[in-house]
């Protein structure tokens, strides 16, 4: 089986790796604030119902539509694995957050993306320079210092949050499945059409277990957040799907590292300006320490010229 080939365009590439962190980064908070309202299923469901119904849209006006002989050609096989490890991804990810924090939680979803760029050397042939071996190191050691307390903090967690962390990573290795699914499919589909059948499947997958009349007694805070939800679905799901197309999984993986940077950085904004919603991440020297070193690490994967 012949393997795909990223087309070279690395800059749009990082462009789209880059949107995809900003939107990863800042959604466990928006899920966090969903999930006072309602249960882990519903969210999923309206997640995928409404990204799936809006790419149909667009892609029928716009004449992109998958078409017979597309559907024909791709493999099936690999369309079910990415649909069902993405719904697998979803739902252990949301449980995992609805029993920790949205700091932790994206602590350990990273597991995702070092699994995600393995990944991509093994199966993808892809490769490394030493430079960029080192700033795996780096990386690993700015993740280490960064998220010291939080890591520490698991140790001494009460059952519920070990639990909520243990389907947090299970959640890591099921999204890195999904990812190396969809950069192989990408040879026979677009990556909108690849998208819009795994959102549909998705959201059939979750249909049996959604309360919908919930959704008609949510206040308007609650509706506009997950609508929010649903939207930052479609969007980063696009634009890291389309990273694929342009750029090496390995350096889309080693971009995607930063996502908890985001996401701490936005819960320090939003403990401040609505303390109700999220509470506070306090930074030490040494997380900061370790936060520029991940970036750095992460810069030096991401934006080394291939060999």
């Amino acid at each position: 089986m012949s393997l795909h080939q990223s087309s070279g365009q690395w800059r749009l590439g990082l462009a789209l790796s880059l949107l995809t962190v900003l939107l990863w980064g800042i959604l466990p908070i928006a899920l966090t604030v969903t999930l006072q309202a309602l249960d882990v299923y519903t969210v999923i469901w309206f997640r995928f119902l409404v990204s799936f119904f809006l790419l149909a849209v667009y892609l029928g006006i716009s004449s992109k539509l998958p078409k017979l002989e597309q559907l024909r050609s791709a493999s099936w096989k690999l369309l079910a694995i990415a649909t069902l490890f993405l719904g697998i991804n979803y739902f252990l990810f949301m449980q995992g957050l609805a029993l920790t924090s949205p700091a932790n939680a994206e602590v350990l979803i990273q597991l995702s993306t070092l699994l995600l760029g393995l990944g991509g050397l093994v199966i993808f042939k892809e490769t490394y320079r030493l430079y960029q071996w080192i700033g795996i190191g780096v990386m690993t050691c700015g993740y280490l210092l960064f998220f010291r307390e939080q890591l520490t903090n698991l140790i001494t967690a009460p059952g519920t949050y070990i639990l909520g962390s243990v389907l947090i990573v299970l959640g890591a290795a099921a999204w890195a499945i999904y990812a190396l699914a969809q950069k192989q499919l990408l040879q026979s589909l677009s990556s909108p059409s690849i998208m819009l059948i795994i959102y549909g499947g998705c959201a059939l997958l979750f249909t049996p277990f959604t309360r919908v009349k919930s959704l008609f007694i949510l206040d308007t805070f609650h509706l506009v957040m997950l609508l929010f939800c649903a939207l930052n679905t479609l969007i980063a799901y696009g634009a890291f799907a389309e990273s694929l197309e342009h750029w090496e999984a390995s350096r889309v993986s080693a971009v995607l590292a930063l996502a908890p940077i985001v996401t701490l950085i936005s819960v320090v904004v939003v403990s401040v300006i609505a303390p109700d919603w999220i509470l506070p991440e306090h930074f030490t020297f040494i997380a900061i320490l370790g936060a520029a070193l991940v970036v750095i690490g992460s810069v030096a994967i991401a934006l080394a010229k291939a060999d």
